[in-house]
């Protein structure tokens, strides 16, 4: 969507454009998302909300529909929403995307949720038993004290 249609939409009288939105939605989704029904009625959330969502879900021009389906699975995959996962398989299957990469995309999520739980945990783990760890005297920062990355990979100062 281009920055003259969205302003072209703000100008126009909410009673108007959030049809026209939720129209817009359900053509490329086949339905209507229950949030998106949540909010219908209350304009300044719906109508900026529905924007954003649709720069980001629809208006890539590097990513295909296709992938953007198959992110939005992994991704609800991995934060273990029911409603989103099993609506955003419905989307794929209506797109025709096939059930192996439905999975596929599924299988993903969930072992990247799988690691970021680990990665939390072993590190939480680590910090109460310090000394314990053989490998702790050979970490080296990486670039240099305040470095964000290495902040969060864990790696110590010598």
């Amino acid at each position: 969507m281009e920055l003259e249609d969205i302003v072209e939409i703000l100008k126009n009288d909410p009673e108007k454009v959030i049809p026209e939105l939720l129209d817009d939605v359900r053509k490329q989704y086949g339905e209507v998302p229950y949030i998106m029904n949540f909010m219908k009625d209350l304009p300044e959330i719906f109508i900026p909300k529905t924007l954003y969502d649709n720069s980001i879900m629809r208006e890539f021009k590097i990513l295909d529909p296709e992938t953007v389906e198959l992110i939005s699975i992994g991704v609800a995959a991995a934060l273990r929403c029911e409603h989103c996962l099993k609506m955003h398989i419905r989307i794929a299957k209506r797109k025709g995307i096939l059930k192996e990469k439905i999975f596929s995309a599924i299988m993903i999520g969930a072992s990247l949720s799988n690691a970021a739980v680990l990665a939390e945990s072993t590190r939480a783990l680590a910090s109460e038993f310090p000394g314990d760890d053989d490998e702790s005297e050979d970490k080296v920062q990486c670039c240099d004290p305040d470095c964000e990355v290495c902040n969060i990979a864990g790696a110590n100062i010598k």
